[in-house]
């Protein structure tokens, strides 16, 4: 995001708070954690900036742009209510049986690990078990047997390693078809679909392992024919934008649906209120616009959806890991090989959990580098990268080898 922001001609400096350690070479970091609502909007009115682009859900659930809008302070953002969408699935599902949009079935809401159990020792398997609130990438299982779904629902209800996030859990089917991640930036009035991607959550090959916040994405205009785009969009984008409208919610900024494409059509398995990561990587290495203007445009409610332009071919990232992620790892090992990668034509190496340290780059987070590549096609741009990454070495270091494995046209009722 930042280095899409410092190529347009308006852009005269860029903030990131608090920033990591590639960042830092193109923005000023300022050292306020995502979360500190308070430190952010003191550091705004003394600050006065022209426009605020807000890239993790924590600030959003908070009410930074509820903060930010209320001090007229341009905000790309939806209102703290809208980031419910993603702040909580117990919300997000309501919203979607409200307004008959198609989803998953829902088996049931649960303040108790015990209540929980007794539902599950009923449901009809594989299940989903998804926790209500924030946890980082790491609050939906799909069981595929009791003792799975039970060790999860005690992980998270009585033990409490997700956090306040996993004290109510939400128990659903599990949808059958191919992933597909639909984003769009709407000023409210009027929305624009952003190119199409395909997310990666498990942490191993082959699908397997646990959820992840992400282990790489692709983008290609062959997932999305255009049968698919106008099913996806009249069955589930504007119904969604007319519902936000109906329960008086005000949504600006990026809107992530993550969709099934099952024989039935196209159904919604989650929103995000941002643009996630690393879809995020793929989608910007596309962009052929001046991303600062379009969201300056957002921010101001004028948002033309011709004004996004996408160049053609395929663009891919894949996300190198530290060792025990989404779990339990070590942080500070130091990051080797990066000045080699600078030679790859159509390669950028994007930070995430990095900082320095003693002079050197060293990781400080699960999910550490984005290895991004642009190629005519898919297979090109895969070459590209898993070259790259090749070259990048850290102690603990891991990632998938089948991002964009199973590309392909995109297929459901509807197309």
């Amino acid at each position: 995001m930042v280095g899409k922001l410092r190529e347009s001609p308006v852009v005269e400096k860029i903030w990131c708070a608090p920033g990591n350690g590639g960042i830092a070479a193109e923005a000023e970091c300022v050292s306020i954690e995502a979360g500190n609502l308070d430190a952010l909007t003191q550091f705004a009115e003394e600050l006065r900036p022209d426009l605020t682009v807000v890239g993790p859900e924590l600030p959003l659930v908070h009410g930074v742009g509820d903060a930010f809008r209320a001090r007229r302070l341009a905000i790309v953002g939806p209102s703290q209510i809208g980031a419910q969408l993603e702040g909580s699935k117990i919300f997000s599902k309501e919203f979607l049986q409200r307004h008959k949009i198609p989803t998953a079935q829902t088996y049931g809401v649960f303040d108790s690990a015990a209540d929980a159990g007794r539902a599950l020792a009923e449901a009809p398997w594989p299940a989903v078990i998804k926790a209500d609130g924030l946890c980082a990438g790491k609050g939906v299982l799909v069981a595929e047997t009791p003792e799975q779904a039970l060790d999860f629902v005690e992980r998270a209800m009585e033990k409490g390693e997700l956090g306040p996030g996993g004290k109510r859990v939400l128990i659903e089917e599990a949808l059958a078809g191919e992933e597909l991640s639909f984003l769009l930036l709407t000023d409210g009035e009027h929305y624009a679909p952003l190119a199409p991607t395909r997310d990666h959550k498990r942490a191993f090959d082959g699908n397997q392992g646990p959820n992840t916040g992400g282990m790489g994405a692709y983008s290609s205009d062959e997932l999305l024919p255009p049968g698919l785009r106008r099913a996806i969009e009249s069955r589930i984008v504007e119904p969604t934008l007319r519902g936000l409208v109906e329960d008086g919610i005000r949504y600006s900024g990026f809107l992530y649906i993550g969709l099934m494409l099952t024989a039935e059509g196209p159904k919604v398995l989650e929103f995000n209120c941002r643009l996630g990561d690393p879809e995020a990587q793929a989608i910007l290495a596309r962009a052929d616009f001046d991303l600062a203007a379009v969201l300056s445009d957002v921010a101001a409610k004028r948002l033309n959806p011709d004004s996004l332009r996408w160049k053609p071919g395929a663009s891919v990232c894949i996300v190198l890991a530290s060792g025990g992620y989404p779990g339990h790892y070590e942080v500070g090992k130091r990051i080797e090989g990066l000045t080699g990668v600078e030679a790859f034509t159509g390669v950028k190496v994007l930070h995430a959990g990095t900082r320095v340290s003693g002079g050197s780059l060293v990781t400080s987070g699960g999910r550490v580098l984005g290895v991004t590549a642009m190629a005519a096609d898919l297979p090109a741009a895969l070459s590209r990268a898993y070259s790259a990454v090749e070259h990048i070495h850290f102690e603990g270091m891991f990632y998938r080898k089948d991002i964009g494995a199973q590309s392909g046209r995109a297929h459901s009722a509807g197309d």
